[in-house]
């Protein structure tokens, strides 16, 4: 399972529900884009910072390549997408992973895409 930056930000401020830390028990990554995407927050305070280092220090980070960037300019190409959410996206997809996110309307048209939604019943 792969997690949305969405996610990682409610896991590390303590405002995931139940179901996301359940998940991130059974062994989850993230895409080197969420590190960029939470940690350059211009925002971030320090305390946010200690505890999303904490996190990335823990987890498998999967690192973007070729084929990613390939699948990402794909996927702009085809709908208005951010930079992030199209390097999220691709990355699911080439490690045939499901996106863990709360913005499953930003991925739904992705056709081939897994979404699971920790805050749904």
């Amino acid at each position: 399972m792969l997690l949305d930056s969405n996610i990682i930000i409610y896991l590390c401020n303590g405002s995931a529900s139940a179901s996301a830390y359940e998940l991130v028990e059974k062994g989850v990554c993230v895409s080197e884009i969420s590190m960029l995407e939470t940690l350059g927050y211009h925002r971030i305070r320090v305390e946010e910072i200690h505890e999303l280092n904490k996190f990335f220090n823990d987890i498998t980070r999967l690192s973007i390549y070729l084929d990613i960037i390939e699948r990402a300019i794909a996927l702009r190409q085809q709908k208005n997408i951010s930079l992030g959410d199209s390097i999220i996206a691709a990355t699911a997809l080439e490690h045939d992973l499901t996106l863990c996110t709360r913005n499953v309307a930003d991925f739904k048209w992705i056709d081939g895409l897994k979404i699971v939604n920790p805050f749904e019943d």
